[in-house]
């Protein structure tokens, strides 16, 4: 299946270092060779790079690496496809208008038996199962609110859908609108709140360090979620099935898992 990258910051933050263990998983340490893409939040806008080929190989992955753009919320993904051809259409993270926000999403998992009804506001324009995820889960919100709601009343709408879709087999998400970070894991998700005091941390698919105290404040506070650990040697914490967390300011602020509320991760 798919791997999933997140980011979620008090203050804008390059990703660099983990993208480069993150991207070497297209095609070099891991198999997933089917394009790859990533989208930074910066203001009200977003940067959206998207190749269909493998992401050790594309030249976009060259100029992510290059560029370090700053963002409190950055969403990526590697595909390994199991529904819809290998195309720029079908590549995450896809991007949706609501409510006056660029929303991004990324998926990881396969939902067989997934056919809701075509929406009204919200229409995939490739052939994922994916991208009709996230229209669906789109369509309900937008058919619920035509203006933004409170938080909690969204985010238990949220995890009432993910539960709902999850239904019709793996659907491992992160969510984002540049101001909040959702993810939701079926099978696989592990997060790592990095703070002060900070220390070194090493890629678990390259020989590569990096001292955090040498390129952090003593307020920086960043979240780090992915399908597997990135790192060797910080201790990750894995999500539980049906476990929905959503993060702001580089820290979790609700959670919910199967159905019951849980106290905040603060």
């Amino acid at each position: 299946m798919c791997q999933l990258l997140g980011m979620n910051c008090n203050t804008p933050t390059d990703i660099l270092f983990s993208f480069e263990g993150f991207h070497r998983r297209g095609g070099l340490t891991d198999h997933h060779a089917d394009g790859w893409g990533i989208a930074f939040f910066e203001g009200k806008g977003c940067r959206v790079f998207l190749d269909d080929k493998p992401s050790v190989e594309s030249p976009v992955a060259d100029l992510v690496r290059r560029y370090p753009i700053k963002s409190e919320n950055v969403i990526a993904h590697i595909r390994k496809a199991t529904q819809g051809e290998v195309n720029l259409a079908n590549t995450h993270p896809f991007m949706r208008e609501m409510w006056g926000q660029y929303w991004i999403f990324a998926h990881n998992g396969n939902l067989e038996k997934f056919a809701p009804a075509t929406g009204q506001y919200f229409r995939p324009v490739g052939s994922t199962d994916s991208e009709l995820a996230f229209c669906h889960l789109m369509e309900r919100l937008r058919a619920k609110w035509s203006e933004p709601p409170e938080l909690e009343a969204l985010f238990d709408e949220v995890a009432r859908l993910a539960a709902e879709i999850s239904a019709n087999g793996v659907f491992n998400f992160m969510l984002s609108n540049g101001e909040w970070l959702f993810v939701h894991c079926s099978t696989h998700l592990h997060y790592i709140i990095r703070r002060s005091p900070f220390n070194t941390a090493h890629l678990v698919d390259d020989d590569v360090s990096v001292d955090f105290a040498t390129v952090t404040t003593p307020r920086d506070q960043v979240a780090m979620v992915a399908t597997q650990p990135l790192t060797d040697n910080e201790s990750w914490t894995a999500l539980a099935p049906g476990e929905l967390l959503l993060f702001r300011d580089g820290a979790p602020l609700l959670g919910k898992q199967a159905g019951r509320a849980q106290p905040q991760h603060l």
